[in-house]
């Protein structure tokens, strides 16, 4: 990895990673500031009124502790979202606005190799995606010490946070693989974003009605099984070791591209 290249992207993007933080902490404070068990009985007659609208977000069931409603409310849609667009605009900063503009030809005049280029891109998307999932966590038991006086199942929850970070990673090497194979925007963001949106929408309409649960099979998102990996239940780590090796298998062909490739001036 090159440091002085790290810092200086760094330097270029921070602003955008503080965005998100802001972002994050909205949502996420109000959501747990929202958790109340009397406020089920009134979630569920609101439920029962849009059943479908709630079954897109996943927000089936609020559940009866804190675990449970934030697992519902904010790992079924919010947390997948935010970082996943956080991936897509990293992206195209860290390696397809370079490649699209000439300017990737520029960088590697230096003594450097290719691998060292991309890795170190890489490594400024995944210490971005680490650091908000962190953030999110300190957040979260945060606010539930000192809203409730108690804190989440911690256990639990960092599982559960293991779990997200596995499917953001798988979306950030395949959008990052996107990237490194085409040299146009339109195709190396719109081929990488339109694979992570389509998982969302056919994710959402899975959980619409029992006639389209089949979608969910198509889709990496059932991967990511919250509730399970709470419970450790095997397939849930079995679909949670399953993202790790894809992601690792989407880096080794991105290198190989990125390597081979011929870069436009």
């Amino acid at each position: 990895m090159l440091t002085v290249l790290f810092k200086k992207e760094w330097r270029t993007n921070y602003k955008i990673f503080l965005i998100f933080i802001a972002v994050l902490t909205l949502y996420t404070s109000v959501i747990v500031a929202m958790f109340d068990p009397k406020l089920g009985e009134s979630l569920n007659a609101m439920k029962e009124s849009m059943p479908q609208i709630f079954a897109a977000f996943g927000m089936t069931d609020p559940g009866l502790t804190l675990l449970d409603f934030l697992t519902n409310y904010l790992y079924g849609f919010i947390f997948v979202v935010i970082p996943f667009i956080y991936i897509v605009i990293m992206c195209h900063r860290l390696m397809s606005r370079y490649i699209d503009k000439g300017s990737m030809a520029y960088l590697l005049a230096a003594p450097h190799t290719r691998t060292q280029v991309m890795l170190t891109q890489l490594g400024v998307l995944l210490s971005g995606l680490i650091g908000l999932i962190l953030y999110a966590v300190l957040l979260i038991i945060g606010c539930s010490t000192m809203l409730f006086n108690e804190s989440v199942e911690i256990g639990k929850f960092l599982m559960t946070n293991v779990g997200l970070f596995s499917i953001h990673l798988f979306f950030a090497c395949i959008c990052y693989l996107c990237a490194c194979c085409f040299n146009e925007t339109k195709y190396s963001i719109g081929i990488g974003a339109g694979i992570g949106i389509a998982s969302i929408l056919i994710q959402m309409l899975s959980q619409v009605s029992d006639k389209m649960e089949f979608l969910k099979y198509m889709t990496p998102l059932t991967l990511f099984d919250a509730k399970g990996l709470q419970l450790f239940e095997r397939s849930a780590i079995i679909g949670m070791g399953v993202l790790f090796a894809a992601s690792l298998v989407a880096i080794i062909f991105a290198q190989a591209c990125f390597k081979k490739r011929d870069l436009p001036l």
